[in-house]
């Protein structure tokens, strides 16, 4: 097999004085944290479209990235050289998953039939790969966006042939992350959404949403995998309107058509802000809801208002994730996916080492606050000693079921002079900022 990054070494951890680039200062994959190591409790990804498929275009300006495999041509012999290119990048980087899209890996081909074949192909090749490699698949999933077929959607399309069509492709694709071994099939409404309401059936695009999601359940069950579903919210970009909008919206859906059961939620930090929303704010409510399985590691621009996927570096923002994650026990099959592309001018092939490096570095350092967070218990009793008038009078009366409005009434004429505590909200920052800066 070619090597193509013969200048990069397996990444070490040299921990947090290093000036080595090329080095990890936080992430020590085997080093324990709450009796798991780092590398169980972050089960890091490398996302296949961004790492080998991206060519650093803009909407100004033609690709500039320079990549090893780009003096091949032919498309089946360049889509092995992509698929050889990431278990070396996994494993240099010690990344135990990579995550892909149908199209990523395979080229697309005249014909459905034809395209299948091309994917069987690489499928058989990557079997082979993996047969002498650590790396495994965390989730597969469908693009059901790019191809002018579904100009108006996939699955909520106008056109009955689309649905069919984008049935078809989801239904391979499932039989491709089943016998790659995937832990997790990921459902992204690329373009499910619409731009106007003139001429939409909002409620039969739903309808059929779910209609599309239910057979998905049926036909996993049929071909006995057992992967987690995973449905990744995002706002308005492509279509303005998108169904998928925000983890409340997802988990409405769900709730409505009774699917709540099959899916969890994969959230992505810039689909989160696109809404709106902090990260942690999605993550919470995924948390809250049960419904919390993996996470597309990134982040966004806040003075850019589009999908800018950038590799996450913001503390703040790694630590209040991981935070929610321990909360909720950990990762169960899913895991942080860098959904991530090093920016148009880092284009050299060591830049992807380096994107790569920081991200995971940067969720380490999470991983280690959150947990000093969680144990010392500083948070969780000023929240606790925050809302304690529910632990007793009326406020456990109200929980109880014990009172109506009645009850309510004769209770506030005798209380009538309601005193409040501070939230105490830029101490509790200051506090936060103290995990960060210690050690």
């Amino acid at each position: 097999m070619r090597t193509y990054f013969p200048d990069v070494p397996k990444i070490p951890y040299e921990g947090p004085k290093t000036d080595n680039p090329l080095a990890f200062r936080f992430y020590k994959a085997d080093e324990k944290i709450g009796g798991k190591t780092m590398r169980e409790h972050l089960r890091f990804a490398v996302a296949f479209w961004h790492t080998y498929q991206a060519e650093g275009s803009d909407p100004f300006g033609r690709g500039t990235a320079i990549r090893p495999w780009h003096d091949v041509t032919d498309p089946l012999d360049l889509a092995k050289s992509k698929m050889e290119a990431n278990f070396e990048l996994c494993g240099k980087l010690g990344a135990p998953f990579f995550c892909f899209h149908d199209r990523d890996i395979a080229p697309e081909a005249d014909t459905l039939s034809q395209t299948n074949c091309n994917l069987d192909a690489i499928v058989r090749y990557t079997k082979d790969l993996m047969k002498d490699s650590d790396v495994k698949l965390l989730w597969g999933t469908t693009n059901a966006f790019s191809h002018p077929r579904f100009v108006h959607g996939a699955s909520t399309s106008p056109n009955a042939d689309v649905f069919a069509f984008a049935a078809a492709q989801v239904k391979k694709a499932m039989e491709v992350t089943k016998e790659l071994g995937g832990q997790n099939y990921v459902f992204w409404g690329g373009r499910e959404g619409y731009e106007t309401l003139l001429n939409t059936d909002m409620g039969l695009e739903l309808d059929n949403l779910a209609r599309f999601l239910r057979l998905a359940v049926d036909y996993a069950k049929e071909i006995g995998f057992t992967g987690q579903f995973l449905i990744e919210p995002k706002p308005k970009e492509p279509t303005k309107h998108q169904y998928d909008f925000d983890a409340a919206t997802v988990v409405g859906f769900l709730t409505k058509y009774g699917l709540d059961k099959y899916f969890k939620l994969n959230i992505e930090a810039n689909h989160a802000t696109l809404a709106a929303h902090t990260f942690q704010h999605d993550l919470a409510v995924a948390r809250l809801n049960g419904m919390l399985g993996s996470i597309d590691a990134n982040q966004g621009d806040p003075m850019l208002g589009w999908d800018t996927d950038q590799f996450p570096t913001n503390l703040y923002d790694t630590t209040l994730a991981m935070l929610e994650v321990l909360k909720d026990g950990g990762f169960k099959k899913g895991g942080l996916n860098f959904d991530a592309k090093v920016r148009r001018g880092s284009f050299e092939p060591v830049d992807l080492f380096l994107g790569h490096i920081a991200g995971m570095d940067a969720f380490a350092k999470g991983l280690r606050t959150a947990y000093r967070i969680q144990q010392d218990g500083k948070l969780d009793a000023f929240v606790a000693k925050r809302y304690d008038s529910w632990t007793k009078g009326i406020g456990k009366e109200i929980l109880d079921g014990r009172v109506g409005f009645k009850e309510l009434e004769a209770y506030a004429l005798e209380h009538d002079q309601v005193r409040n505590v501070s939230g105490r909200q830029e101490w509790l920052e200051s506090l936060l900022n103290a995990y960060l800066t210690e050690g």
